[in-house]
């Protein structure tokens, strides 16, 4: 990626907290790379190169600095570049992709060839995908070394690293001391016994009350408890189940997360989701800007700054609870979900129920829904057969809600799906894919809005030709179109309109 070192050298000397996580500077007479916050003296121009990742500064051989930490700075990995296809192989990765798999197995998962993967992550990125695997796996690890009293075998575990012995070998070649000497830096930390707890940057202005309500309108009963200073849901990956919190942190721009797991190896994944659902990664500046640029949405932006995409836990558990949605109020879904998982989900662990008051059991899997006879409930047989047959497809593909290939060929493989027309495959892009541009063009509440500004509600396709403007943050538009028209509105965002133009699944649906 091209820099402008002597634009980032002013940025260095006026230790501007906009360009935090924008770009990292390494200095070459210490080896190190910092923050451009960093409080330490001002290196000599001629001393410093400026990088735009992480990644791509510890690739070059610098190491992380102990003082500003670029562990705690905000990830705006996602959006850096210009490629789509390095965003979701960045949420890939972040999610444990490259744990168990290789570069290759990354890219065919995505639709490109290996080599066009690395080229596009040395062209967005300054790095490898292994290399960036690492820098996280590293940063995490030196995060809960600092925030969190985890003896270092399981910090180790937690990080992903596949052996103590390569923690402490890395370590100490990359900081030349053991990891433990890193904690005796750090000060006070946070006890292991109440859960994992770590903050998670994010650039600011964050609307946390836009989030909250969005959320709280749908949260499920025993799954999710959604207050204004908190929002708290149960969890389960593979066999294991838990639960974690979420807050506003009291340090700025960051959010507290509380997390209690048994299996500390699926920390990373959990992170990865934590950002997924609230939107970490967001520049919210940028997005702002762009869409300022239409009259219609100007004020809107203005209104709420820094709202953000709220994402999902869960693919099927987002599938489901659309499905539900279709047609009806959003209040009438929420019922159905919490039957669904009164009668079917899986009761915490007796260590952890009573943590959370109001958090009894996780959402069923595919597989106990695909067992379960969901011609009881209330609601059309049709759709009950239609949540029947997804629950099998998602048994027998749990990756289907991973993002690959571009937002085409995503809206396609949802559309595939038992149950899921275009609104709909659209709303789980957005939310559990992260696909920024993703927009649902038929939804009554975005032609409302519309018609509130322009004085006549317009057409599906009208619309779809307006939004073409806001590319590539058309997610980000529905939200801010939505947030001024969901929350009063009977037809919520879950809601797929009466319209004669609705595709062939939702109308079998309805």
């Amino acid at each position: 990626m091209d820099m402008d070192d002597d634009a980032c050298y002013r940025v260095l000397l006026t230790r501007d907290s906009r360009f935090d996580g924008r770009l990292f500077v390494a200095v070459r007479t210490t080896g190190i790379y910092c923050r451009p916050i960093c409080p330490a003296r001002t290196p000599k121009r001629e001393n410093v190169t400026f990088y735009a990742t992480a990644t791509a500064a510890q690739a070059a051989g610098y190491r992380p600095c102990l003082r500003c930490r670029p562990e705690s700075s905000p990830d705006l990995g996602a959006w850096r570049g210009t490629s789509n296809t390095v965003s979701r192989a960045l949420g890939l990765i972040e999610a444990g992709a490259l744990d168990d798999d290789d570069v290759e197995g990354l890219a065919t998962r995505l639709g490109v060839g290996e080599r066009q993967l690395r080229r596009l992550f040395q062209q967005h990125l300054g790095a490898s995908p292994v290399s960036v695997a690492q820098t996280r796996r590293v940063l995490l690890a030196k995060q809960l070394i600092h925030e969190t009293r985890l003896p270092m075998a399981e910090v180790a575990l937690a990080s992903g690293f596949g052996s103590v012995r390569r923690f402490n070998e890395t370590f100490q070649a990359l900081f030349d001391r053991p990891p433990v000497a890193l904690r005796r830096l750090s000060g006070a930390a946070t006890a292991g016994e109440d859960g994992v707890k770590l903050d998670l940057a994010y650039r600011g202005p964050y609307d946390w009350a836009g989030i909250v309500e969005f959320l709280s309108m749908r949260a499920i009963q025993g799954v999710e408890v959604v207050s204004a200073g908190a929002y708290a849901r149960t969890i389960a990956l593979g066999d294991d189940r838990g639960l974690l919190m979420v807050s506003p942190s009291a340090k700025p721009d960051r959010l507290s997360v509380t997390i209690h797991f048994p299996r500390l190896a699926a920390l990373p994944s959990i992170i990865a989701r934590v950002r997924r659902v609230f939107d970490l990664t967001a520049d919210p500046a940028a997005i702002a800007e762009h869409l300022s640029g239409d009259p219609a949405l100007a004020p809107r932006v203005a209104a709420r700054p820094g709202l953000r995409v709220p994402g999902a836990w869960d693919g099927l558990e987002l599938a489901v609870r659309a499905v539900l949605g279709q047609q009806i109020t959003v209040a009438a879904a929420t019922n159905l979900a919490s039957r669904i998982v009164r009668d079917w989900g899986e009761p915490l662990p007796p260590a952890l129920a009573g943590i959370v008051p109001g958090l009894t059991h996780t959402f069923p899997s595919a597989e106990r829904l695909a067992a379960a006879d969901l011609s009881v409930l209330p609601m059309p047989r049709s759709r009950s057969g239609y949540l029947h047959k997804l629950a099998e497809t998602v048994a027998a593909n749990p990756a289907i809600f991973e993002p690959a290939g571009d937002l085409t060929a995503t809206i396609a493989r949802l559309k595939s799906l038992p149950g899921i027309g275009e609104w709909t495959a659209h709303y789980i892009a957005m939310r559990q894919m992260r696909e920024p541009d993703a927009f649902p063009t038929g939804d009554i509440g975005l032609m409302r809005a519309m018609a509130g500004v322009d004085g006549v509600r317009p057409t599906a396709k009208a619309l779809q030709h307006r939004a073409e403007a806001w590319r590539p943050w058309r997610a980000y538009a529905a939200l801010h179109l939505w947030s001024g028209e969901v929350i009063s509105d009977p037809l919520a965002a879950d809601a797929i309109p009466k319209d004669p133009s609705k595709d062939r699944h939702d109308r079998q649906a309805a």
